[in-house]
């Protein structure tokens, strides 16, 4: 029931507020204010009217966040005042004036100094326009502001496919000084296609598919030489030492004691004993399960339904789909735990439910409290905080028990292929490489290696003014990060286990895992580098959200990893002969 009321609230935020974008001759348009902020910090924004900017003559129209989504990326819609109507133009007519006080000039140039920026959303298309400019002369410093709108809209039958906005008319910021503001509206023809609208704010020059192609055949490259060495180490290195084995099994018990015993084979009687810290590691890999196939579903809806021609819809499905996932959080987790004998389920299954949840509204909060200081449109209401809760405490956590309980009863009895000795066998020494920190260090470097590229993408799209559409290109980076993650796993496990230490499991997780390392690292780079970003509000959200991303994708590879050397484990152990 909770399920099904989750799936009405989303149809209902993403279809039920939006105009069917089709008008007749004289019919209203309707001109939303969005938010204000400097250009190098996207992430800072204002609502609109936090700068002294006055309204149009007509009367306001009372407006609340569509989904939740939009209340949590920081959405601050407001109606402007300004009187737009279908094919209609309108010359140029003055729709307010302020006086401009100390504390208005101030305003204004301290955002004029900053490059600020304001967003606008006419019939669901954003618009955008610059708040002033510079001036400096010999006499000193010079401020100004654009007080003219000039909208360019373009039409094709009763639909609005295209719309232009071109600042004039700068006025010197004066103390006492009266301002004016004007807009005016030209209707033009337009034989753009109403789906094709959008193609405008993307940006194919930067998306160059040369470069995606050529990083994709490097990576694909990759995946081909990996591929080959696990395939050498199954048919070639295991197959002599099955050889070895077999002819070690012919010897008598005393030959076989004097004989120089070493490999992977010593340690059957432990390699499936359970992992250290088993409620944990559960919790992680039932996560691990359920981020997979969220970012998968994602990804595929949005190459289907092109998400990104509407406004939150993107996170929007990400919520839903995370929300109808959390069954397979619980059918891993709850069964891996069983598995490994845990006995306490109930906490295991309440930690694999809240885990990521809680991290992610923990540091969503702390970032909560500072875009409050800073009376940031980013901040999140208190009643979109409580629907958040409701959602984990409602949708995702009976869903995590049904998942849990049919894990535990059709997967939880261990199907080991070798019994476990009662005693650990003690690890031998070995040398530093193969140590098991030596080898998650390392285990990063390739999986990081083929999305590097795909990660600056990435990066430049949601920290700076670029629309993310190649979501094609992202499956195929996605799959290959999936194989490279399983192939490395499988090596450095082997290696692992060649040198007779049997802790594979949280090995094979940290190794696959630590690509997150290598993406958190590179967010440094990027953030000192490649951007212009200052001050702490946009500081703290970007290392914020960029820790959670990170913590995210290590959870992500760190399962894949898991699972395919789990298989890998199972395989070489089942086809040798156990006494």
């Amino acid at each position: 029931m909770s399920l099904l009321f989750l799936c009405l609230f989303f149809i209902l935020g993403v279809n039920g507020d939006e105009h069917t974008h089709i008008y007749n001759d004289n019919e209203e348009v309707v001109l939303w204010m969005n938010t204000v902020g400097p250009y190098h910090n996207r992430q800072e924004t204002y609502a609109y009217f936090s700068l002294p900017f006055c309204v149009g003559s007509k009367d306001t129209i009372n407006h609340y966040h569509e989904t939740l989504s939009e209340a949590l990326q920081g959405v601050e819609l407001e109606f402007s005042g300004l009187e737009i109507e279908f094919k209609a133009d309108i010359a140029s007519t003055p729709y307010c004036e302020i006086q401009l006080t100390k504390e208005k000039q101030k305003a204004f140039i301290y955002a004029v100094k900053n490059h600020y920026w304001y967003q606008m959303y006419l019939d669901d298309l954003p618009v955008w326009g610059i708040v002033g400019e510079v001036e400096e002369t010999e006499s000193g410093t010079n401020y100004y502001i654009w007080t003219h709108k000039k909208f360019e809209i373009g039409y094709n039958g009763k639909q609005i496919v295209d719309v232009n906005l071109t600042s004039e008319n700068k006025v010197k910021l004066v103390e006492g000084a009266k301002i004016p503001f004007t807009y005016e509206v030209i209707w033009k023809k337009s034989s753009i296609k109403f789906e094709d609208r959008f193609d405008k704010y993307l940006d194919p020059n930067f998306f160059q598919h040369r470069i995606h192609w050529f990083s994709i055949f490097n990576s694909f490259m990759m995946v081909i030489f990996l591929v080959g060495l696990v395939s050498m180490i199954l048919m070639r290195t295991l197959r002599k030492d099955y050889a070895r084995y077999s002819k070690d099994e012919e010897l008598d018990d005393m030959e076989r004691d004097l004989g120089d015993e070493y490999g992977w084979k010593q340690v059957h009687g432990d390699v499936f004993r359970p992992a250290s810290h088993p409620m944990l590691f559960s919790a992680l890999i039932g996560a691990g399960h359920q981020v997979t196939l969220v970012v998968l579903s994602v990804i595929i809806f949005a190459i289907m339904g092109e998400l990104y021609t509407e406004r939150g819809s993107l996170l929007s499905t990400a919520i839903f789909v995370y929300a109808a996932t959390s069954p397979v959080n619980g059918y891993f987790g709850g069964s891996l735990y069983a598995r490994m004998g845990g006995k306490i389920w109930i906490r295991q299954m309440l930690l694999s439910a809240f885990m990521l949840p809680a991290l992610v509204c923990g540091t969503a909060f702390f970032i909560n409290f500072i875009a409050i200081y800073y009376h940031a449109s980013r901040a999140i209401p208190f009643g979109t905080m409580v629907a958040v809760t409701c959602i984990c405490i409602f949708v995702i956590l009976p869903l995590t028990l049904v998942g849990t309980v049919l894990g535990r009863n059709l997967a939880g009895q261990p199907d080991y292929p070798c019994r476990i000795n009662a005693v650990p066998r003690p690890i031998p020494e070995k040398k530093w490489f193969m140590e098991p920190a030596v080898i998650v260090i390392l285990g990063g470097v390739l999986p990081f290696g083929s999305i590097f590229i795909e990660m600056y993408f990435i990066f430049t799209s949601f920290w700076a003014y670029k629309i993310y559409y190649v979501y094609g290109f992202m499956l195929l980076v996605f799959i290959i990060l999936m194989i490279v993650t399983v192939c490395v796993t499988i090596v450095c496990t082997y290696f692992l286990l060649n040198a007779e230490d049997y802790r594979w499991q949280w090995t094979s997780f940290l190794a696959a895992a630590s690509t997150s390392g290598y993406v958190y690292m590179y967010s440094f780079y990027y953030f000192f580098f490649k951007t212009k970003m200052y001050g702490l509000f946009q500081t703290a959200f970007y290392f914020g959200y960029m820790a959670l991303f990170s913590l995210a994708l290590g959870i992500m590879c760190g399962t894949v990893g898991y699972v395919g050397t789990s298989f890998f484990v199972r395989k070489i152990y089942s086809t040798v002969k156990i006494d």
